[in-house]
């Protein structure tokens, strides 16, 4: 599989791109494009077309869809962000705390020791160095990154480590045997495709998705209770959102019968993590050996941090990007004594560019098995996909002077049609992609997590 195609593989509308001092445009261009490229293979592979299919990618849709795809109509989206969540200055620099889920907030409030305050947080982290701080608060179970500066992390351990993984890495090659799916028209190419989709913020949901967008049946399995305000609406987009207890007896057999039917697993945990549940790859094999497995962590799969807890907007400053666009945006005149704060990239990127190359593996994996080649089990990280954006420029082709900042969405780039979530009615921004005349299209709209039953359709 190509990872990031070249521009000659796809035919992109030019528009607006994000301001920042990376290409943060071009990485979605390129890995949107991956997907169509996949696809494009896939449909080739299973007879859906007899000729090369054009892909079509409009490049200010491409990067609306790196921030936010949904716009409600009379009614306000809840906070992304717990109001502790944020930078703020140590003794030495800066850190990011990661404090949205219940249990990361109380692991950092517990290192701190202060109450739980935005004034009383930003005393008590002035005090400390920055590594100290985030060591601690990651050994507590929290999730934290102090900043670092891009040459810093290429000679950091786990920089380093990162830097020898490929973007996608494959594994565990072995014979699949894929069912028929008579289901697939050229308009709807993965339709009878079972995703099983074990992902939560960020980068997974946008895999499984796309994924959905052309067809497939996905199957979001949560724990029970949970949710994502500000994020569902976002990426819950034509799934069936169940919930099941992984730790109980009833949870698991029914999660293993899902399993069972299964043709892709999608899934974000930890190294280790998964199989701490008790399905390890012999387990998963027995369960369901014609599996297509596609993984994800943050940190990567090497190096001492490959099981460490991370987000996108941590791996930002693990890895040099914020402290970049720290100076980028202060041209240059940073001091020690600077009141200049990290500069994040203006979306995040990370997450998405990575969701999009999990889809195009996926579909690369079933171009394989259709061909009767051996299929492997492909993993990939937020922080490898950050190695890559690191190496990339903005490409503007001939209608350069047609380019300028994107600074948001307009009321054009919005579908007309009025999309019915759970959590009231809204507008979906345009599809960005489209291959031969296959388009991007979801059969249901955003739904509340657990509000399906964890079956497969009939």
């Amino acid at each position: 599989m190509r990872d990031l195609p070249d521009h000659d593989m796809f035919r992109v509308i030019p528009g607006d791109h994000w301001p920042s001092c990376y290409a943060v445009s071009e990485l979605a261009n390129r890995s949107l494009a991956a997907v169509g490229v996949a696809l494009a293979e896939l449909m080739k592979a299973t007879n859906l077309t007899t000729g090369a299919l054009p892909i079509t990618l409009d490049q200010r849709l491409a990067a609306l869809w790196f921030r936010y795809s949904f716009r409600p109509e009379g009614w306000e989206m809840p906070n992304l962000w717990d109001p502790l969540a944020g930078d703020y200055r140590t003794a030495d620099g800066w850190i990011r705390l990661h404090t949205n889920l219940p249990h990361h907030r109380a692991a950092a409030l517990n290192v701190l020791g202060c109450n739980p305050e935005p004034e009383a947080v930003r005393d008590a982290v002035a005090q400390q160095p920055g590594d100290t701080l985030e060591q601690a608060i990651v050994t507590a179970g929290g999730v934290a990154a102090a900043m670092r500066s891009a040459a810093e992390w290429q000679t950091h351990p786990q920089g380093q480590a990162v830097a020898s993984e490929p973007l996608i890495a494959w594994s565990n090659a072995r014979p699949i045997h894929m069912r028929e799916r008579p289901e697939a028209t050229p308009e709807r190419p993965l339709a009878g495709l079972r995703v099983l989709d074990l992902t939560r913020v960020l980068a997974g949901p946008v895999a499984t998705r796309t994924l959905a967008a052309f067809g497939a049946t996905v199957l979001r399995i949560d724990p029970p209770g949970w949710d994502e305000p500000g994020v569902l609406q976002d990426i819950s987009l034509g799934k069936q959102m169940s919930a099941l207890d992984l730790r109980s007896e009833q949870g698991r057999d029914q999660f293993e019968a899902l399993l069972a039917k299964a043709d892709v697993l999608v899934h974000g945990f930890r190294p280790g993590a998964l199989e701490g549940l008790g399905y390890d790859n012999a387990r998963l094999r027995k369960l369901t050996p014609n599996l297509i497995d596609v993984r994800l962590n943050a940190y990567g799969w090497s190096g001492p941090w490959a099981k460490r807890r991370g987000f996108d907007s941590l791996i930002q400053m693990s890895s040099g990007i914020a402290e970049r666009g720290q100076h980028w945006i202060a041209g240059g005149q940073i001091t020690p004594d600077t009141s200049a704060k990290p500069v994040p990239l203006p979306v995040q990127a990370l997450d998405h560019a990575t969701g999009y190359l999990m889809a195009a593996a996926v579909l690369n994996a079933l171009t394989k098995a259709s061909q009767g080649d051996p299929v492997g089990d492909a993993r990939l990280s937020l922080a490898r996909t950050a190695h890559a954006l690191a190496t990339l420029t903005e490409h503007h082709g001939d209608d350069s002077s047609l380019i300028g900042p994107l600074m948001g969405a307009a009321d054009a780039d919005y579908s007309n049609q009025i999309e019915l979530t759970s959590w009231g009615p809204g507008r979906r921004l345009l599809p960005p992609l489209k291959v031969g005349e296959t388009p991007m299209r979801w059969d249901q709209p955003a739904t509340a997590a657990g509000t399906a039953a964890p079956v497969w359709p009939a």
